[in-house]
């Protein structure tokens, strides 16, 4: 078995230069003012940098005072190359991204590791960028911290929700979900599909279809488990490629929203 899980977009998606890289992913950082929250679960975008890094930055910003806080990642994103019928590990130790290793959870693994919608999957893990995409990001924000992820292909909501709900943990337990919204429609009319879809992800309306949001299994998941435990949503940032690297004929959406219990909604709250 494979015990690193290599990147596979770096230089495609986003620099394979270790510099070059940390460069970009400061400056998007810098630029982001998101508002004071202590998110316990985010939804960020996962194109090419150039296209969707700046709104992804909006979301990570929020974790800078939680450097320290947060020891686990639980990152779920959408199959694009490989089918699973349900959520899929990828059989390794770590993740290895131009900015160094991240090392799985083990113990969280074998939590979830009996439950009937969750496989040991490697190829659905290969050559999928919608998880990588968040690593460098979230090596930026956090010291230390281990990861479990999970490649969604057919899952339905309560699966999804059931598996967050054994990994839910407390303070020390991030929950990402990594998903673009529409697809290639001309900018107007994206804008007009992607607030409609970010109004049913505020209103925790977890019947999400694939048109509206390619991450829209592991999206559906996470709402019916932040409707069950009370969570606040927020909006970040609401945008598209035509806003900032791409022409406005077919444009891909992108969106950033927190997920906060309502008690700690500061994140200097203990």
């Amino acid at each position: 078995m494979q015990s690193v899980r290599p990147p596979a977009v770096a230089g495609t998606f986003y620099p394979d230069d270790p510099s070059e890289l940390s460069t970009m992913l400061r400056a998007f950082l810098a630029e982001a003012q998101p508002p004071p929250l202590r998110p316990k679960a985010l939804i960020a975008p996962h194109a090419g940098y150039i296209y969707s890094g700046a709104i992804a930055a909006s979301a990570y910003a929020l974790l800078r005072p939680l450097r320290a806080s947060i020891k686990r990642v639980v990152l779920l994103g959408p199959v694009h190359r490989v089918w699973t019928p349900g959520l899929a590990l990828p059989g390794v130790e770590a993740f290895e991204t131009p900015l160094g290793r991240v090392l799985l959870d083990q113990d969280a693994i074998a939590a979830i590791d009996g439950l009937d919608q969750v496989q040991v999957h490697p190829a659905a893990h290969a050559q999928e960028h919608s998880l990588e995409v968040q690593l460098p990001f979230l090596q930026s924000v956090l010291d230390d911290f281990t990861l479990v992820p999970l490649a969604v292909g057919g899952a339905g909501p309560n699966a999804v929700a059931e598996v967050l709900e054994v990994l839910w943990g407390g303070a020390e337990t991030l929950i990402v979900v990594s998903s673009d919204l529409s697809h290639f429609l001309p900018y107007d009319q994206a804008q007009h599909v992607d607030r409609a879809t970010v109004h049913e992800i505020l209103r925790c309306n977890g019947h999400l279809v694939g048109e509206q949001a390619c991450g829209c299994h592991p999206i559906n998941g996470l709402l019916l488990a932040a409707h069950k435990r009370s969570l606040v949503p927020h909006l970040l940032d609401l945008r598209n490629s035509g806003d900032t690297a791409g022409d406005r004929n077919r444009v891909v959406g992108y969106a950033a929203i927190a997920f906060t219990e309502a008690s700690l909604e500061n994140p200097h709250v203990q």
